[in-house]
């Protein structure tokens, strides 16, 4: 078989399944699409099964980073951990919705950075729904925006708080004190920017008071363990980060013994929390993976790696910027997780510059915040607003993201460039 066949028809195979994990044709999961082209890849010998599963074997560390962190949210979901957060919000908010909406923020923030984005998509989302009914808010969406928005603004603020942190860097993840300079401020820049521009976009859904008096649900014994695990879980994994572990075995092993213990204080079964955790994630990233890795074996990222060191050998700056436009809207085209294995697979082909993959790993976490299909914590989002009855359309969606989104990142590029050790 030729190179060129090869690389046409993993191309085309490629485009598809992207196709499918975003649009979603009847409704079949996103995994289905990933795993069928993955498979397709190597019945048609585009790619050796060796090759294949040495794409698998590649997302081992972030299988066990996403485990870790669904078990954790699962069981604090179950505790009604996240519900007595939410409803602790809305009372403090005393009536007021510009308190109320800065507080859910709030809330989004911390589960964002210490539980990763996919956790504020799926866990913190049908809480805060919960909220909005016990204080009988006429507009809850511009709350639950919040849920989707700060899920991608806030994940670059640790390594742990998306899996896409661990897909672009690898096993070259920056210990979490090398990591806090190069990103601090630009998470900043990013949390604060998204909560302005959000803020306006919804200040005319904003304009009625809320209940002040909300009932508070009882938080379990079950639910207070959960909570201590997840601060113990937050605190190992960045000692974790900061000797430059890799994160992916800390976080499953103490999602499991929090599950564990958490399961056991209450007397309940695991059955529950196995059950409501999505799984389907795990075999979705798999099927991702093999098919960047379809791309490598025909010479489809080397040729754009050979492109890319070419260009930031004229001017790093320069390529850093328009590789990060490009990676922001490639993500919002075929999501961020095939847009950051691609970019991840490009920096390991060649030494670039430090600035270039930061400004990369940026543009893969907030540059999906102008498209409901931008990121796998967004399409969560949808999922858990389904369950709850509410549906946004992508032009909605679109409609804030537009607004939201591009002062967001640019402002976001611009602190990391201005904090740059090689800046002017």
């Amino acid at each position: 078989m030729s190179v060129e066949i090869a690389q046409a028809g993993t191309g085309a195979i490629a485009a598809l399944a992207a196709a499918g994990v975003v649009l979603r044709p009847r409704g079949l999961p996103e995994a289905i699409w990933a795993v069928a082209a993955a498979a397709l890849l190597v019945g048609l010998r585009f790619l050796p099964p060796s090759a294949a599963w040495h794409g698998v074997l590649a997302g081992l560390d972030v299988y066990l980073f996403l485990i870790g962190m669904m078990l954790l949210s699962e069981v604090a979901r179950e505790a009604g951990l996240f519900d007595w957060l939410a409803a602790l919000a809305t009372r403090l908010a005393k009536g007021s919705p510009s308190r109320l909406f800065a507080l859910v923020y709030g809330v989004g923030v911390v589960v964002t950075v210490f539980l990763s984005n996919d956790a504020t998509a799926v866990v913190l989302t049908p809480a805060v729904a919960a909220a909005m009914r016990a204080a009988a808010v006429s507009e809850p969406l511009p709350y639950l925006l919040i849920c989707a928005f700060i899920a991608n603004a806030a994940s670059f603020v640790l390594p742990i708080s998306n899996p896409a942190n661990l897909v672009v860097y690898g096993s070259h993840m920056p210990p979490l004190f090398e990591w806090l300079p190069l990103f601090a401020l630009p998470s900043l820049a990013s949390i604060v920017a998204t909560y302005v521009m959000l803020r306006w976009s919804q200040r005319h859904r904003l304009s009625r008071e809320v209940v002040r008096r909300v009932e508070m649900p009882h938080l379990s014994f079950g639910g207070r363990v959960a909570g201590i695990g997840i601060v113990v879980t937050a605190i190992v994994l960045m000692a974790a980060s900061a000797y430059g572990y890799q994160l992916g075995l800390p976080t499953a092993v103490a999602g499991v013994l929090t599950a564990a213990v958490t399961l056991f204080a209450e007397r309940r079964s695991p059955l529950g929390v196995v059950k409501g955790v999505s799984w389907g994630v795990l075999p979705l990233v798999a099927g991702l993976f093999v098919l960047v890795e379809g791309l490598q074996q025909t010479g489809s990222i080397p040729a754009l790696g050979s492109l890319l060191l070419s260009m930031a050998e004229g001017s790093a700056a320069g390529t850093a910027w328009a590789f990060a436009g490009a990676t922001a809207l490639a993500a919002n085209l075929v999501n961020n997780l095939p847009a950051g294995l691609v970019a991840a697979t490009v920096f390991q082909s060649a030494e670039f510059p430090e600035m270039l993959r930061r400004f990369v790993l940026i543009a893969v976490d907030l540059g999906p915040n102008l498209s409901v299909t931008g990121s796998l914590a967004t399409i969560l989002w949808l999922a858990a607003l389904r369950r709850e009855g509410i549906s946004v359309s992508g032009r909605a969606f679109l409609k804030v993201g537009i607004v939201v989104m591009p002062p967001a990142l640019v402002l976001s590029l611009l602190a990391a460039w201005v904090s740059s050790p090689t800046a002017p």
